[in-house]
């Protein structure tokens, strides 16, 4: 039966926005530890995910044309309007239940998103301030101590003692 095709299909789409948004929160802890040799593994992580819900997306709408046909819908019917038109009032209640859970993982998964992009603009501009005050006048070079320790240039006023 293509409603059992399609809440099968719903439940895997399910696993992967659980997925999706676990793997944003372990970029977030990433970012928020400041251990950005790592997030580089985290986004890939992220993509892989991301590149698995496109196929699970595609199947997903085949599967829910294919019931729409079936009850009479039009072939891009949402799932909204697959619950609503549901002539068994079972298939109703599990569409729905699938439409609420996903849109709750949806905005979960946006505002994580949102919190990270503002902590990787945190992060660039901390390290953009960094290196802009590393990039000195070549006055501020730094020097080398006696021990082969690296000293920044003082530019200051110097006192030498002469009668020595």
């Amino acid at each position: 039966m293509a409603a059992s095709e399609l809440s099968a299909q719903l439940w895997k789409e399910r696993e992967l926005l659980e997925l999706l948004l676990f793997k944003l929160e372990e970029e977030q802890l990433l970012l928020i530890a400041g251990k950005s040799r790592w997030i580089s593994h985290a986004t890939r992580e992220v993509e892989q995910v991301m590149e698995r819900m496109r196929e699970a997306g595609l199947a997903r709408t085949v599967e829910a044309a294919a019931l729409a046909e079936q009850w009479g819908l039009a072939p891009d019917a949402s799932l909204r309007e697959l619950a609503a038109a549901a002539p068994d009032g079972i298939w109703s209640d599990i569409f729905g239940s699938h439409l609420a859970a996903m849109t709750e993982l949806t905005g979960q998964i946006g505002e994580v998103r949102d919190t990270n992009e503002r902590l990787l603009r945190e992060a660039a501009r901390s390290t953009q301030e960094t290196l802009s005050g590393l990039a000195g006048s070549p006055a501020d070079a730094g020097v080398y101590g006696a021990g082969g320790e690296s000293r920044s240039g003082d530019t200051g006023a110097r006192l030498f003692d002469t009668e020595a």
